[in-house]
């Protein structure tokens, strides 16, 4: 979503309580030249400090784009990583324009559940936007990207009718600076195969395990692996699988520990939220003393 809602004034009271960072007031904007002046005044006199000069400006610069959209520029300053398109009900006119303005702030931009029809369209107005297939996205990427975040993102299926799924995870993940190493096709229907690649259940950070069908997957590889899972149901399966909700209520009931679950073919919130658990060891990991941790 790329709109900015406005609390009411007892949700904004409410907020204040129990939100440690103070909350931008939406007029005036520090956006516009007069009060980011003000802002900038206030640090240099002693009024305010750098941090909570910081708290303000990370909260409030958006771009309008016509009367379509307001494009969240700081939201890799909150949150760690850029905005990202949600392409169904977005025109190519919009998808395009979105892209070209958060590309003027970021090196990866990620529109995700693009067609190939539309990929095309927004291909003759973006010639250097990449197709991920599989994955169904588009995506504005450097020639020069790597991986740059410590840890690394284990992706999972049951079958191969979860690949779209899973692609979505693992591209998302990729494009998001982090290491990835896939496993397909190791269901529960023939565990001997998952069992052969114990090795690299092990040698990863976080495992994202898609399944659809009843779910088992991921309680089984929650009992194998020592590092946290993320559990994606898929709408993969016949008439009683109620596309999904099958193998979510599995997931969401399941009796091994360390599971996290997303929504019903969310593989792009499972790459994220993976990612922020890697990101917040990362952070942590200065604070662990000698032999508290691997």
């Amino acid at each position: 979503m790329v709109e900015l809602l406005v609390p009411s004034p007892v949700c904004r009271w409410l907020l204040r309580q129990f939100w440690p960072c103070p909350l931008p007031n939406p007029t005036p904007s520090v956006t516009q030249p007069d009060a980011l002046r003000a802002l900038l005044n206030a640090v240099s006199q002693g009024q305010l400090s750098p941090d909570a000069a910081f708290n303000q400006l990370k909260y409030l610069d958006f771009e309008p784009i016509d009367d379509f959209a307001k494009v969240d520029h700081h939201r890799s300053l909150r949150t760690g990583f850029p905005e990202v398109i949600w392409g169904p009900g977005k025109t190519v006119h919009q998808i395009v324009q979105i892209m070209n303005s958060l590309h003027q702030h970021n090196p990866v931009v990620m529109a995700t559940r693009i067609e190939p029809e539309v990929y095309t369209q927004v291909q003759q107005q973006i010639p250097a936007a990449l197709y991920y297939a599989m994955a169904r996205i588009c995506a504005l990427v450097p020639l020069n990207w790597t991986a740059h975040h410590p840890g690394t993102i284990g992706v999972l299926t049951a079958g191969t009718a979860d690949l779209p799924v899973a692609e979505e995870a693992a591209v998302t993940a990729e494009l998001c600076g982090f290491r990835v190493k896939r496993l397909w096709d190791v269901g529960v229907a023939g565990l001997h195969r998952l069992l052969r690649h114990r090795q690299l259940i092990r040698d990863v950070d976080v495992l994202i395990v898609v399944a659809g069908m009843e779910g088992a997957l991921p309680s089984v590889v929650a009992g194998l692996a020592d590092c946290p899972i993320v559990a994606v149901p898929t709408s993969v399966g016949y008439g009683a699988s109620f596309n999904g909700l099958s193998a979510l209520l599995t997931m969401l009931n399941s009796c091994a520990a360390g599971i996290g679950v997303v929504n019903i073919d969310n593989g792009f919130g499972a790459a994220i939220l993976a990612g922020q658990i890697l990101r917040t060891g990362a952070r942590l990991a200065p604070q662990l003393g000698p032999g508290t941790g691997q």
